[in-house]
């Protein structure tokens, strides 16, 4: 039997299913005495005393195998174990309701979840989950109740559980386990992470795949696809066994373009860079070749924590990467917060429609103490290397002004204090929104590059939230409305003589990249891992030839449905 699932890491593994049956996350509702309850308060907070020392043991391992890069992943467990608002309300609980720790925990930690399954940004759904994980951690100190878990694991196995934290992937990292899938999950999730540190192929967000695979049979786990395969016959073994050889020799073969560069076979040089979500991404961004970041998004600084990240530590992290980089650029946005993406330490209220609504720039302009902030730091780094600072969400001339006003702002106060920091710093924006797109002629005068973030662009011009399973199918980045909105911002950006990058999915998809080619696209920024496919995909490319295709697509109706038909179907093999 053949399940679907989201698919977070790349790779094909053929093994035999290790299935960890999930724990209850429950508790009876029990009386005590009010001469019980100081009792009661120190038996959770003695559990979490010991998840604390729990979860510092397995951070240290973490650093042994994985590097430091991911000790932050349990820095976010631990920072919600020790929160004192945590250990307010469940202490509160068992006072004020005369209930036992481990029901005014699961009780506690019941609510918490169901505040967080209502956010509609994946990332703090994820979040909601990691609440969960440490809850069931806690729960377990209290009632001595530890389930058997990856310990037992058979070498070569492929795991299959309801979820998985960050410790149970150091044992899969020990045991050599092949592969995993979940039950639930998503691409941001910290085992995703992990998986891809890991590099086995991982499928998450899989409903209820524990339920249909029976322990010690036959599977095969497909990361590029999202595909579970249970009990397959011989020959569908066979042809996955190709697969994976396929798979195997393709990354092989694309290690030979690390040290080549983008041309396409009419000698256009074409810029291949990388987007990154985090500092110890670098090592990742050279090992597959990027001549640069064309995209760092600097909201992890701002997650998982108590407060804003001063100055200081700001400056440490852009210093960090732009030195590793060095001479090539290093692309940093200003951060995308706001909106759905609420903080715990900052008091913003819930919106109606949080993807439309005060969010990044937007966010930034009405909290200008928050911006600026980082405006600092980024400047103070970028004498240690090539900087380039880019503003998201711009949605006209005025928005931009407006940042540009701050940082010119905060240049005269470096400059008051003899501060250093590179005077002629490039500045661009994002081009992500449909208004900004029709009067790019109007921003192009006013910056000195653009980035488009096809993300967004594509889904607020054609009306598609693209993980709405019921109108998914109308994300489509070959519409032509989509094709004439890029034409019209890479032109603009070359009558003005401004270069224009893409950063969105669109520029890592190989299907799309003679298209953009012959759009004008002369920037690619996409996921490190997509880095050689894409300059593989350059170089086999006839620039005039796609740019004839381009113009036959915009201008010729009766063969635009035709050529637009063979290049999605060959999504299709």
């Amino acid at each position: 039997m053949l399940y679907k699932g989201i698919a977070a890491s790349e790779g094909i593994a053929i093994g035999k299913a290790f299935v960890i049956e999930d724990e209850d996350f429950s508790a009876i509702k029990k009386s005590i005495v009010k001469e019980d309850i100081h009792k009661e308060v120190e038996k959770f907070r003695k559990a979490v005393s010991d998840t604390k020392i729990e979860l510092e043991k397995a951070k240290g391992k973490v650093a042994k195998h994985f590097g430091r890069k991911h000790v932050k992943l349990f820095d976010a467990y631990i920072f919600i174990a020790e929160d004192p608002t945590f250990e307010k309300d469940v202490s509160t609980k068992i006072s004020k309701e005369l209930v036992t720790a481990d029901y005014a925990l699961f009780n506690i930690i019941e609510t918490y979840s169901k505040v967080f399954e209502k956010i509609e940004d994946e990332y703090f759904r994820e979040r909601g989950k990691d609440i969960l994980d440490v809850g069931k951690k806690i729960m377990k100190h209290i009632t001595g109740a530890h389930k058997k878990m990856l310990s037992e694991v058979i070498p070569n196995s492929i795991v299959f559980a309801n979820n998985l934290t960050p410790t149970d992937t150091i044992v899969m990292k020990e045991e050599n386990v092949l592969g995993f899938a979940t039950n639930i999950g998503g691409v941001t999730s910290h085992t995703a992470i992990m998986a891809r540190a890991m590099e086995i192929p991982a499928i998450v967000g899989m409903k209820d795949i524990t339920s249909h695979v029976i322990h010690g049979s036959t599977v095969i786990i497909d990361g590029n696809e999202g595909v579970v395969i249970i009990e397959p016959d011989e020959d569908t073994i066979t042809n996955y066994k190709r697969r994976r050889q396929s798979y195997i020799a393709e990354i092989k073969e694309l290690s030979k373009y690390i040290d080549l560069p983008a041309v396409t076979t009419d000698g256009k040089k074409i810029g291949v860079v990388s987007n990154i979500e985090i500092p110890e991404e670098t090592k990742s961004v050279i090992s597959h070749g990027a001549e640069g970041i064309g995209l760092f998004r600097t909201e992890y600084l701002f997650l998982n924590r108590r407060e804003f990240p001063n100055e200081e530590e700001q400056f440490e992290s852009y210093r960090t990467v732009v030195e590793k980089i060095f001479p090539n650029p290093v692309i940093i946005r200003t951060i995308d917060l706001g909106g759905d993406k609420l903080l715990p330490y900052f008091n913003l209220k819930e919106e109606r429609n949080p993807f439309m609504g005060l969010r990044a720039i937007r966010f930034c302009l009405r909290h200008p103490e928050i911006f600026k902030i980082q405006l600092r730091a980024i400047l103070r780094a970028s004498i240690f290397g090539n900087i380039k600072i880019m503003y998201p969400m711009i949605s006209g001339i005025d928005e931009l002004r407006a940042a540009n006003y701050f940082l010119n702002e905060v240049k005269k106060e470096l400059s008051g204090k003899a501060i250093q920091f590179d005077e002629n710093i490039e500045v661009g924006a994002m081009i992500e929104i449909p208004s900004a797109a029709l009067t790019v002629d109007t921003l192009v005068k006013e910056i000195d590059f653009m980035s488009i973030g096809t993300n967004d662009l594509i889904q607020y011009t054609v009306a598609v939230d693209r993980i709405n399973e019921y109108v998914a199918n109308l994300y489509d980045p070959l519409h032509l409305s989509i094709l004439r909105l890029l034409k019209n911002i890479i032109d603009a950006g070359k009558k003005a003589g401004k270069w224009v990058s893409m950063c969105g999915e669109m520029a890592g998809d190989p299907l799309y990249t003679e298209i953009l080619l012959g759009l004008g696209l002369e920037h690619f920024s996409v996921v490190s891992t997509s880095v050689l496919r894409t300059k593989k995909e350059i170089r086999r490319i006839n620039l005039a030839a796609a740019k004839k295709m381009v113009d036959d697509i915009l201008n010729d109706s009766s063969i635009r449905d035709i050529i637009l038909r063979k290049i999605k179907q060959r999504r299709k093999h």
